[in-house]
């Protein structure tokens, strides 16, 4: 039996640009496929000058995607809409997103959701008083929560905020746009991400130490936002992006790619970043940090490699033989195409959305 259409609208923080930001291509998946599923989707950007000057994809050709410059101009615009949808979806780093929230909760009639693409660092800011984008008062009042970190997270979320359901969204990819291809291969390892001063001593450690003591080895990272100061090893080469439409051959282009993961994600655990699906689709092995989860994710040294210091990643790069490097590049394709797809995402949001829904009838 089908799912009825459902009407959604999502006021997320961009789709059109995935310049310094993972929503862009979590939300492209997201609502593609919910329209491929036969849902009507309105995806509200806020206008703001950043993402205007980077759109690497303005006019999104699924759903429906506009902009708004203000708060005052969504109720103005869009309140009706709010009403009449069955699904109102409000994602974090929203600008003025605890007004946003309010405005929702004041005037939904279906299902209110909260997407938290940064669940750590959002409660992570919520204990310190930050309350950016969510008040910790809103929370009970989302009859959803939507969150890129499961495990004890999600019970934390319920047990001490209140959410009558939080559920699980991880990040995933698109497998038209994810797949191995034949490259000449440019690098040993590479690592494709926006600076963090907290992921910086991974990747010092888990690859700029190698690159010092591997004059031989081939590496390159690749993101925004690093200090122009930052002193690379002469046998590391730095681009500052890379849009999305060019991740395919970077990671096609690599031995390894590395992950790294955020402070307030490994304290959580269970937090994957969109890189590792995407990684794994193009069948590139995997050296990642170790978090809580990880393993439900990826086996350790069958789909995945896991490193603490330079010495174990340089084990793996110079070590571990071709046929074996690409066995675990394939076993890591297999599990990503079996469980994080985008559309495997917009399934699971379309099966949480009908539980919530009975919930709110009943």
């Amino acid at each position: 039996m089908s799912a009825p259409r459902l009407r959604i609208v999502i006021v997320g923080l961009s789709i059109t640009s995935s310049w310094g930001n993972g929503h862009a291509t979590t939300y492209r998946g997201l609502v593609r496929e919910l329209v491929r599923r036969g849902h009507d989707v309105l995806f509200l950007e806020r206008d703001v000058p950043w993402y205007a000057m980077h759109r690497d994809l303005a006019e999104p050709p699924f759903g429906t995607t506009l902009l708004y410059r203000s708060v005052e101009e969504l109720r103005d615009r869009y309140t009706e809409t709010v009403r009449d949808a069955d699904v109102v979806i409000v994602g974090s780093y929203v600008p003025e997103g605890v007004t946003v929230g309010d405005w929702i909760h004041a005037e939904a009639d279906g299902v209110k959701a909260f997407y938290d693409i940064d669940t750590p660092v959002t409660l992570a800011k919520i204990a310190r008083g930050d309350h950016e984008y969510l008040a910790p008062a809103q929370i009970a009042g989302y009859d959803l929560y939507l969150s890129f970190t499961g495990g004890p997270t999600l019970r934390r979320i319920e047990r001490e905020y209140g959410a009558p359901m939080a559920r699980v969204l991880y990040c995933s990819f698109d497998p038209q746009l994810y797949y191995p291809q034949t490259r000449p291969l440019a690098w040993d390892l590479a690592y494709m991400g926006t600076y963090s001063d907290d992921r910086q001593p991974t990747l010092n450690a888990l690859l700029v130490e190698p690159a010092r003591a591997w004059s031989a080895g081939r590496f390159c990272v690749a993101g925004p936002q690093y200090p122009e100061e930052t002193a690379w090893p002469v046998n590391v080469e730095y681009t500052a992006h890379l849009p999305p439409a060019e991740h395919r051959a970077f990671y096609n282009s690599q031995r390894y790619t590395l992950n790294v993961t955020r402070a307030d994600m490994i304290c959580a655990g269970w937090s994957p970043s969109v890189r590792l699906f995407e990684a794994a689709a193009c069948g590139t092995p995997i050296i990642s940090d170790r978090w809580s989860g990880i393993e439900s994710l990826f086996a350790p040294d069958r789909e995945i490699f896991l490193a603490r210091e330079a010495a174990q990643v340089l084990r793996v790069l110079r070590e571990i033989g071709d046929d074996e490097r690409r066995r675990v590049g394939e076993r890591a394709r297999a599990r990503a195409l079996a469980e994080h797809t985008a559309a495997h995402r917009a399934a699971q949001l379309e099966s949480y959305v009908l539980e919530a829904l009975a919930h709110v009838a009943a």
